[in-house]
């Protein structure tokens, strides 16, 4: 699997998010019901919803943060080839971050479990995107 991070707003058109989040200074980092792997909280842009709506949405559904500030990170694309126009691709997304201040209960969804991490585990479902992702982010936090 390829990544590549772009400046946030660049790529125009996007179908999904990726939310890095942090919770009393740990990664809040998801577990689905369907792997064994980790991953970050993020999914689908549903139709007629912006891309913030969406990460704030998947962030309340994938690990039940009640209160958080959301920030926008970068675009990315992520597949097996580079399209020769990636800006038309239909793999592009956003990536947010977010400091949650308050968690609840983990809603009914696909997320098994939630769990806080000093630092992103080895077993992790996308371990290509996230490095990508998680380098990009380090640069602007």
């Amino acid at each position: 699997m390829k990544c590549i991070a772009y400046d946030f707003g660049s790529l125009g058109k996007y179908k999904y998010v990726v939310i890095f989040a942090k919770y009393n200074g740990k990664w809040i980092i998801c577990k689905h019901r369907d792997r064994d792997t980790w991953e970050t909280s993020g999914g689908h842009i549903e139709p007629g919803e912006s891309p913030t709506d969406a990460a704030v949405r998947e962030l309340k559904e994938e690990t039940g943060a009640l209160d958080f500030n959301i920030i926008p990170v970068c675009d990315y694309w992520a597949g097996k080839e580079i399209p020769e126009d990636v800006y038309a691709s239909s793999a592009n997304g956003q990536v947010f971050f977010a400091n949650v201040r308050t968690m609840g209960e983990l809603p009914e969804s696909e997320m098994e479990c939630v769990d806080f991490f000093d630092t992103y585990p080895d077993n992790l479902t996308y371990p290509e995107i996230t490095e990508v992702l998680m380098e990009y982010l380090e640069k602007i936090l």
